[in-house]
């Protein structure tokens, strides 16, 4: 468990998937839908099907064209965001999620959603849960086609919602992206790493972690 400095901390920056949801949805998506849609489209053994795709996942890790689904369908000759319909029955919030920005709100802390998602993926999640509410500003880095591993886009943030790196709070499951707002100047960083009950958690690499949030509460329930 990590003990946040809530009165020390203005803004809150949070990741979505992994993060607030569960990332059970985008790897049954990826690793096994995407696949099968990929081999009877194109008339391929799954196996090679499979294959492929992971190949081509894999050289774009890091980069925007990894989560740019506009990417994805002109290399697969495939609709990859209505794909992505077929399962949305997979996508919620994490245990607690909800309670936990409320509570952000009820503190009067700035919450602002950063993530790398494509804009089409991000309203699909939204229709599916419901955070929305919660945040003052949603920002995908497609908006600026730079993702949370280029430090750059800390800087781009400002200009849709200031906020003073040294009062600022980031909650990811993406260490690169950890990264990268450390060397900008954020100052408090957390790392999500119960991703998903389904895969296994996350290596913080040193960074203070979290695993559920009810561990990091800023209001204490008090039991009687």
């Amino acid at each position: 468990m990590h003990q946040l400095p809530w009165d020390q901390i203005d803004t809150v920056l949070l990741d979505m998937d992994g993060t607030l949801l569960d990332l059970h949805f985008d790897w049954k998506f990826w690793s096994e839908y995407l696949p099968e849609a990929y081999a009877r489209h194109h008339r391929l053994p799954l196996d090679n099907a499979k294959r492929f795709v992971r190949q081509a996942v894999k050289q774009q890790t890091g980069t925007l064209n990894w989560y740019c689904l506009d990417y994805w369908s002109r290399r697969l000759n495939l609709s990859v965001a209505d794909l992505k319909h077929d399962l949305k029955h997979l996508i919620r919030e994490h245990p607690d999620v909800l309670e936990f920005l409320a509570q952000l709100k009820q503190l009067n802390k700035q919450v602002i959603m950063v993530t790398n998602a494509h804009r089409d993926s991000l309203a699909l999640k939204l229709e599916r849960t419901a955070i929305e509410p919660y945040f003052d500003h949603i920002i995908s880095a497609h908006d600026f086609r730079t993702p949370k591993e280029d430090i750059r886009i800390w800087d781009f943030i400002q200009q849709v919602s200031p906020y003073d790196p040294s009062r600022t709070l980031l909650v990811d499951d993406n260490i690169r992206a950890l990264n990268t707002a450390r060397r900008y100047g954020i100052r408090h960083l957390l790392a999500a790493i119960h991703v998903s009950p389904y895969m296994d958690k996350v290596d913080p690499r040193g960074y203070p972690h979290f695993e559920h949030y009810a561990e990091i509460m800023p209001i204490k329930k008090i039991t009687p």
